[in-house]
């Protein structure tokens, strides 16, 4: 049988991001799983160059908290006993990653964009990235596509 206790949404404030909270939302309550909401800032660019001060980084994570606050209701993150976290790090995927073994997940669920062939050549895929390298399974969600989940 299978038992899903924690589900870990990435996420980036998307739409992508949000269809893929309504997946993991309605697994939750299937599942009578926790959610853990993640958002992963990026600390610096490949060169070492950090493009931010201490304070705007600051700033701008207090703005991701905040966000992350209004994505789920105060009833919503009661009934799913939500963890609302912002990480940040050299790579969006190897937090994520980081985070799914530290807390012992059992499920990621990640938008993708669904980038054309040369943007996911040249950028890569964080999704893509993530399904390769987990240790629990990963549903990955695209928008829009068909959908199984209806408001």
């Amino acid at each position: 049988m299978i038992e899903l206790r924690k589900i870990l949404v990435p996420t980036d404030f998307s739409d992508t991001s949000a269809v893929a909270l309504t997946y993991a939302k309605e697994l939750a309550t299937a599942f009578k799983a926790s959610i853990h909401l993640l958002h992963v800032m990026v600390e610096w660019l490949p060169d070492g160059f950090v493009p931010y001060s201490p304070e705007l980084f600051r700033d701008i994570e207090q703005a991701a908290h905040k966000q992350l606050g209004e994505i789920l209701s105060a009833e919503e993150q009661q009934q799913y006993q939500a963890q609302l976290v912002v990480r940040s790090g050299s790579s969006e995927f190897i937090e994520i990653l980081h985070y799914a073994r530290e807390q012992a997940v059992d499920l990621i669920v990640i938008g993708t964009h669904g980038r054309g062939p040369i943007a996911h050549m040249l950028l890569g895929s964080v999704a893509e990235k993530v399904v390769r390298k987990a240790s629990c399974p990963v549903l990955t969600v695209r928008h829009p596509e068909h959908e199984f989940v209806h408001p």
